[in-house]
């Protein structure tokens, strides 16, 4: 396949996200309900992806968001800063101390073990980033060349997590999306839909109404099966109702329809997860491009220690492998094997090292490594 991506010379950043970065409360082992102390993490959906980038697989990325201007938002400066990620692109918004103006996020997220499946309980009404509007960031200054007088950016990430937040946020990321593609930037996507989000602005009918504006602009979508069907709209034919069970001739249909839909489409990619336990999962993913569909490895009864950001680290290995071998079929192997080492650490974010994930990708087993 071939992603035509600006020249490195050009661009000061591989790749940037843009959207929420919450303060993730952990009770480690135990209940959000009965916790006593709770190990704190940064986390977002669009972010876990770019720090993945830069801290695996050693990409220069930065993340656009906005924070209170306070010391929980310095305290998350202070975690992106930790994983290598450019804080320079965040904009900083005044509070009043108690958050009436705009305050900082936190997701309190706890792992599930067995028959208890992991649980969230997100805090994140009237954030920074979900009041701010397209004229808090310099889009036309972020993407442009650098012999222009810009930054310039080779790839942009995005997603529905974000895009739920607020009507303005919605705006923003189309704003987003509009000028990466006005100066060749790569646009990604991650569709990763949350009904309790989006139903304050307009529930399933909003957001099909805006990730479908939102895909014209996409050159690499990515979502799991829920998020296929509630956010464009796609059936997915054979699946059960509680999607316990997969199809994978389900899914293949249903990517090459969307691909027919949207055929700015690069690729289409979407993790492949069946629950045995909270602990334990089979797990592969699929690409489709160039017409065809290419299918990860398969992680029969993988065993999970903290199953969020798993498909955020797998959007990170799909992105490191089409940039830099333009090869589905590799990527998407990249994608699956970096999400299944990330759900064996706890966290939102990758513990991973690159030469661990193509250890992986080559078969390596779980013996002491001394």
């Amino acid at each position: 396949m071939k992603l035509n991506l600006r020249p490195a010379e050009e661009c000061t950043f591989d790749a940037v996200s843009l959207g929420e970065v919450m303060l993730r409360l952990d009770p480690g082992e135990g209940r959000i309900r009965t916790a006593r102390s709770f190990r704190a993490w940064e986390g977002g959906g669009e972010y876990n992806v770019i720090r993945g980038l830069h801290k695996c697989f050693g990409m220069n990325t930065a993340v656009i968001t906005a924070f209170a201007d306070n010391e929980v938002g310095l305290l998350m400066k202070d975690f992106i800063e930790q994983g290598g990620v450019s804080t320079d692109l965040i904009c900083w918004k005044k509070t009043d101390g108690i958050g009436r103006l705009c305050r900082n996020g936190l997701n309190f997220t706890e792992r599930g073990f067995g028959i208890r499946g992991a649980k969230g309980c997100s805090d994140r009404a009237n954030t920074a980033i979900s009041q701010a509007t397209p004229d808090d960031f310099d889009f036309d200054y972020i993407f442009k060349n650098k012999s222009d007088g810009g930054l310039g950016v080779r790839w942009l990430h995005t997603g529905g997590i974000y895009a739920a937040l607020s009507e303005q946020a919605c705006e923003t990321v189309i704003a987003a999306c509009k000028a990466a593609k006005k100066y060749g930037t790569i646009v990604s996507y991650d569709l990763n839909y949350r009904p309790s989000m989006w139903s304050a602005i307009g529930g399933q009918e909003k957001a099909q109404e805006v990730n479908k504006e939102i895909a014209k602009y996409v050159d690499v979508m990515i979502g799991n099966e829920e998020d296929f069907t509630a956010c464009l709209g796609f059936e997915i034919e054979g699946n059960d109702k509680d999607l316990k069970q997969l199809n994978l001739d389900g899914y293949k249909k249903m990517i090459n329809e969307a691909a027919k839909t949207y055929p700015n489409f690069k690729a289409v990619a979407t993790t492949l997860r069946e629950v045995k336990t909270a602990t334990v999962n089979d797990w592969s993913a699929i690409c489709w491009a160039d017409g065809e569909i290419h299918k990860a490895k398969d992680y029969k009864g993988l065993e999970i220690m903290d199953r969020v950001g798993g498909g955020d680290s797998f959007a990170s290995g799909l992105i490191y492998g089409l940039m830099t071998t333009e090869d589905a079929s590799l990527a998407v192997n990249y994608g699956a094997a970096h999400g299944a080492l990330a759900m064996t650490t706890p966290g939102d974010t990758t513990m991973a090292s690159k030469k661990e994930v193509e250890a992986i990708m080559g078969g390596a087993g779980a013996r002491v490594q001394r």
